[in-house]
């Protein structure tokens, strides 16, 4: 295995994380999608879900790029 590459194991882990943060980041959205349904919106709340849901954006991200292998062009 060469330098940076991830084994089978570590790969297995980083998946389940990454199905962990996507469905994180599905239920951060339904979350807001109700709240802004409701009218009852705090936009307080509705800033720290939004900002929480940017920051598990770019945690998939993340996972997405750790995942995927180094194509040398």
């Amino acid at each position: 295995m060469a330098h940076g590459e991830l084994g089978d194991e570590e790969r297995a882990v980083l998946a389940i994380r990454l199905e962990r943060v996507r469905e994180e980041h599905r239920d951060l959205d339904a979350a807001i999608a109700a709240l802004l349904q409701s009218g009852q919106a705090d936009q307080l709340q509705l800033q720290r879900l939004k900002k929480r849901k940017l920051a598990l954006r770019d945690r998939l991200t993340q996972l997405e790029d750790a995942l995927t292998p180094d194509i040398i062009a």
